[in-house]
């Protein structure tokens, strides 16, 4: 009985999260869900105080990030470095589309794909309304921008709030990661470049009057806090390989920089501190934690000893076998599911298989790449996915779910096996 409850608690939260009736925030569902599963005994107060040990760092380290990127969005930092783009392509739509690509990359990298899908679109959106884009044309552009957030969320352990949360959860620090990571990320974007570029080359515009673009020092609105962001940005790197030799939380790192962001963004004038913290994304507190603990209850409905059944019996095809089944099994949950509870249910079943250690190491990584790529597959995927969404339904685009997974599906699939593949053949290089 308290399988089956388990498993109707989890869906009927997903359901709820992804529907979001009468404007029902998600951190509230999640919140709903897992008290739910404590009245009815499927979970415990302990695997509470268990998950929050395992998330709190990411949450935590996810807001503080979306903090110093909404900033950074204030002060003219990202459409700074749009028009900067869009300047150098010369007028050239199809280098520009690749350069709206690369700002993409970089700004999910460093900013998290959330903070892409917030602050990166509707400024890509601003930039090809003033280039006279068509909506036919924009649409390259619009797709890219979101596909590109997700895909090349990689590198980095502050990349994506799923990283942080296996990295976590298997004790990797900063610098270690990103060893392994770098590389694959290479792999996606090249894939991804070459994915969008390829399905969307006939409707990306070939020229534009360059002059239709503005200058880029016009989007500074405070030149002092701006170039104090760079040196800022360069101590925040710094701390965030510090975290690893020093044995710090990353959060750690993050929040500080964000508190030195508020303080020198408000002496500055430059934002409204309270504005700044009001509007960062609490909701996803609690729903990190809300839905982890409704994850957390499937732990015993069963889904853990059959995913680690099938997690060991991909191990055995061997390091490239384990290393793509288990991407695919990720990528698969988490276009079903959402690749949130997908890390968390995946990293439990890594843990359980007990397969050999340099098996567990790639696997640890094929989980990140499939929960962070295979959202890609539908609108349900990812919280950065929904956002994005959100993002263009307030400026009048509305992608239809069957345009969106026809589009996902295409673009996803070589992506992630090209990225998977660049994981084994990087994890046999460096042996370990």
């Amino acid at each position: 009985m308290t399988q089956l409850l388990a498993v109707l608690i989890f869906v009927a939260t997903l359901v709820l999260v992804i529907w979001q009736p009468r404007g029902l925030g998600i951190g509230w569902t999640a919140v709903g869900g897992a008290a739910l599963s404590l009245i009815v005994r499927v979970v415990t107060l302990q695997d509470v105080w268990a998950v929050t040990r395992i998330v709190w760092d990411a949450t935590l380290t996810f807001v503080a990030i979306i903090i110093t990127s909404t900033i950074l969005d204030r002060i003219g930092f990202f459409e700074w470095a749009a028009l900067k783009m869009a300047r150098a392509a010369h007028g050239d739509g199809r280098r520009v589309f690749v350069y709206v690509i690369v700002l993409g990359a970089i700004v999910s990298a460093f900013f998290a794909n959330d903070g892409a899908a917030l602050i990166l679109t509707p400024i890509v959106l601003e930039k090809v309304k003033l280039l006279k884009f068509d909506l036919k044309k924009t649409l390259p552009f619009v797709m890219a921008s979101g596909f590109i957030a997700d895909t090349t969320s990689l590198p980095l352990v502050v990349s994506n709030l799923v990283n942080i949360v296996s990295a976590d959860y298997f004790h990797v620090g900063f610098v270690t990661y990103a060893i392994h990571m770098l590389v694959p990320d290479l792999f996606s974007f090249a894939a991804s470049l070459l994915v969008l570029y390829l399905f969307f080359y006939r409707d990306i515009p070939v020229r534009y009057n360059p002059e239709d673009v503005s200058d880029p020092e016009s989007a500074i609105r405070n030149y002092t806090m701006f170039r104090l962001s760079w040196l800022i940005l360069g101590i925040l790197m710094v701390g965030y390989i510090l975290t690893e030799l020093l044995h710090v939380p990353v959060s750690l790192v993050a929040g500080v920089i964000a508190m030195v962001f508020l303080i020198v963004g408000t002496r500055q004038r430059a934002i409204q501190p309270w504005h700044v913290v009001r509007d960062a994304p609490w909701s996803i507190v609690a729903f990190s934690i809300g839905m982890y603990v409704v994850v957390y209850g499937l732990r015993d409905a069963g889904l853990i000893v059959v995913l680690s059944r099938l997690v060991h019996h991909t191990a055995a095809g061997g390091l490239y076998v384990g290393t793509v089944g288990m991407g695919v099994i990720a990528a698969i949950l988490s276009s079903i599911m959402n690749n949130m509870p997908t890390v968390m249910i995946d990293a439990l079943a890594i843990h359980a298989a007990h397969v050999a250690p340099t098996m567990e190491r790639s696997m640890v990584y094929a989980n990140v790449i499939g929960s962070d790529l295979g959202p890609k597959i539908t609108p349900i995927g990812s919280l950065a996915t929904l956002l994005w969404l959100h993002v263009l339904g307030t400026r009048g685009i509305r992608i239809t779910w069957g345009r969106y997974m026809k589009t996902g599906i295409i673009l996803t699939i070589p992506t992630l096996i090209i990225t998977l593949s660049g994981l084994y053949l990087w994890t046999t290089f460096i042996g370990s």
